[in-house]
């Protein structure tokens, strides 16, 4: 799975359109092979990140959980001390 795709459930604040569209750009990257789709390609491949965001967002919003919600800050602080320790 693509390593920038974060996870974007249950957190304080609640992901962003920006977020979720972010995190669908970067699903249809890794499925099409393309970072930036040529001409001929582009309206299928932003139709798929579209329809990609669209699915993430209605999932999301559609969870439940009764965890509370994660803070952003100390995860990523936890993300950057993993990544320390891997390649240090």
């Amino acid at each position: 799975m693509c390593r920038n795709i974060k996870t974007l459930f249950n957190f304080e604040p609640p992901a962003s359109g920006d977020e979720i569209r972010a995190s669908a750009l970067q699903f249809v990257r890794k499925l099409s092979g393309f970072t930036h789709p040529s001409r001929a390609n582009e309206e299928a491949f932003n139709r798929a990140v579209d329809e990609v965001a669209s699915a993430a967002h209605r999932l999301l919003h559609s969870l439940e959980t009764s965890a509370p919600p994660k803070d952003r800050e100390v995860e990523a602080e936890k993300a950057r001390a993993r990544a320390r320790e891997r390649f240090a």
